[in-house]
């Protein structure tokens, strides 16, 4: 029987989980709108961390209310949306960032433990 797979890779799973937290950490300095978080994302990670599908992130920091729409500006006839950490925000940043520094750190400690095969 084939294993069939959920089409999904670890990094995808990866980034699903720790995509919040990135987008309100980069949102902590300023306000930025959408296409500028993307790109301060990957300058930050030089490219090894892409988020393909950034607004349903924000969509749902803002139902979270984690985030808010700061103000809108037109652009060279392109309408931008800027987006500001709540004080919320700052707080559930503050302790996911904790949780996910004490899980990374657990399972840096499985994974380096020595193996024998």
């Amino acid at each position: 029987m084939k294993k069939q797979s959920s089409g999904h890779s670890f990094e995808a799973f990866f980034k699903r989980a720790t995509s919040p937290l990135a987008v309100l950490r980069i949102l902590s300095e300023r306000p930025m709108y959408g296409y500028e978080i993307t790109q301060e994302m990957n300058r930050r990670s030089d490219g090894k961390y892409r988020l393909s599908i950034l607004y349903p992130v924000l969509y749902r920091l803002l139902e979270q209310g984690y985030i808010r729409e700061d103000r809108t500006e037109a652009v060279d006839g392109r309408v931008r949306t800027y987006y500001a950490v709540t004080r919320k925000g700052k707080t559930f940043y503050r302790s996911t960032l904790a949780q996910y520094r004490e899980i990374s750190s657990v399972l840096n400690e499985m994974l380096d433990a020595p193996v024998e095969y």
